[in-house]
């Protein structure tokens, strides 16, 4: 009996020694890469994210799509925009391209039905799923993210307070939604904690509308600004978004999974703000971005750059660092080999996995440099354009920008420039031409849709962007 009694105790002992880690993956919504503490910011408080950083390892050249639905078209399916059909977010129409001289590329909504999802491909591998907050791909029918793999999904977004959810949930009267996603998220990992699980939380927070738990803003109601972080309602918000890192994080410990869990913490594209600074808008930027240039809804670097913290306890090296160039469809593959799960079969992935970065922040990827394409325009109201048709290449400390409207060239050493305030194009001819090819093969490659001449343009004076009930509303996308 006793014989018996320590072999089962050695069969359960080599199991959990073989199970696959856990995998969590918490993003943010609009947070900008110096949003939190141990990315820059000396006025928002995250304490329990800079634990994480401290535990863990930051990625800082970690890039996202200009704005939130192309990054999640992106990490849920492992493809670059043109095999997605997903730019941005809704119609072309949403911004007044007429007095320009393209026609946007027109936009798919939501994730096509043929693409196998992370969660899919996880779920293949004996992974337990679930999602909870903003999809942002279809939540409908078959779109809806728990007919795309996820065991349980609860989809919520649009309001902090008063939420809807899809399906719906109810909840108490008052309940802040990052609480509300973050107790859904606790209780999953409470009843899968025996078995692997994939937990996807990705927040509303920080999104506008810009509403906060009171006892929140009081804490930052009399604090001093510091480089134009300022705004108390936005840090409540941030600090809301901590507190659920934080949560999570006592959870994993409290069940003594921790060690074998995969937490990940990053945000969805750039903060929404730096524009007074490129000169389209006069004020009131609910963040900066700096020293990054420009914010969500721009290619440039404040854009598309985001924060991102891996922790893997016996792998990552706590408190370190890679300044190696990431990009959201590395997520695909990285999840894929943590869990050992088979890669689609019909369905190419554009990433490489970042497994060999978590190992050791030496490491280097086998590919030479990750690209974006956007072939349409996002206004930011009064006529002016956060970004115009662009896409771009970036290969190690160089940035290369084709703008298509006129095929101007911009190329940056974000080494010696983060800010992208020197273009070197003309200076460095023939790195310029070198990217430039290796951009316009990888588009040919791809089959990149290019925008179309506006046949149609007109001569008259623009219409102003921003007039009239929803207008507005939009161009916070």
């Amino acid at each position: 009996m006793k014989h018996l009694l320590s072999l089962l105790l050695l069969t359960l002992s080599l199991r959990a020694a073989d199970r696959a880690p856990n995998i969590v993956f918490i993003l943010a919504d609009d947070l900008g890469y110096t949003d939190v503490a141990c990315f820059g910011s000396k006025y928002y408080e995250t304490p329990h994210i800079d634990k994480l950083a401290q535990q863990g390892m930051k990625l800082t050249s970690h890039h996202h799509c200009q704005n939130c639905q192309p990054t999640r078209a992106a990490l849920m399916s492992g493809q670059y925009a043109p095999r997605t059909g997903v730019y941005t977010v809704g119609g072309i129409g949403r911004f007044e391209w007429e007095s320009r001289p393209l026609r946007p590329v027109e936009n798919v909504t939501q994730l096509p039905l043929e693409k196998v999802t992370i969660a899919q491909t996880l779920k293949k591998a004996g992974y337990a799923t679930a999602m909870f907050g903003k999809w942002h791909l279809g939540e409908k029918d078959a779109y809806h993210p728990g007919q795309r793999g996820f065991d349980e999904a609860i989809v919520s977004m649009g309001k902090h307070f008063d939420f809807k959810t899809q399906p719906p949930v109810e909840y108490p009267k008052g309940e802040y939604l990052a609480d509300f996603l973050t107790d859904k998220a606790v209780d999953f990992i409470q009843r899968h904690k025996d078995a692997p699980f994939f937990l996807y939380l990705p927040h509303f927070g920080v999104h506008s509308p810009h509403e906060a738990k009171q006892n929140l803003i009081a804490r930052f109601k009399d604090k001093a600004p510091v480089g134009g972080h300022h705004d108390p309602v936005y840090a409540a918000m941030i600090a809301s978004v901590d507190e659920s890192v934080g949560r999570v994080m006592a959870t994993l410990d409290e069940l003594k999974l921790a060690d074998n869990t995969v937490l990940i913490f990053a945000s969805d594209n750039g903060g929404v703000g730096g524009y007074a600074r490129e000169g389209i808008k006069k004020g009131g930027d609910i963040t900066d971005n700096a020293p990054l240039r420009s914010g969500k809804g721009s290619l440039y670097e404040g854009g598309t750059r985001v924060p991102f913290i891996v922790r893997w306890p016996g792998v990552t090296t706590p408190g370190s660092s890679s300044d190696v160039p990431t990009i959201h469809v590395d997520l695909y593959p990285t999840f894929a080999e943590i869990g050992k799960a088979p890669l689609p079969e019909n369905q190419p992935l554009d990433g490489e996995s970042l497994v060999p970065l978590f190992r050791s922040a030496s490491a280097s990827l086998k590919r030479d440099a990750i690209y974006q394409h956007f072939p349409g325009y996002l206004g930011a109201g009064e006529n002016t354009w956060r970004t115009t048709p662009v896409g771009l290449i970036e290969q190690g400390d160089w940035k290369l920008m084709e703008f298509f409207e006129d095929g101007r060239l911009e190329l940056y050493n974000l080494k010696a420039d983060i800010g992208e305030q020197k273009n070197l194009a003309a200076a460095q001819p023939e790195k310029t031409k070198e990217l430039h090819a290796k951009m316009l093969a990888w588009r040919e490659a791809i089959k990149a849709p290019m925008p179309a001449k506006n046949e149609a343009q007109t001569t008259s004076a623009p219409k102003k962007q921003g007039k009239g009930k929803g207008k507005k509303k939009k161009q916070e996308e």
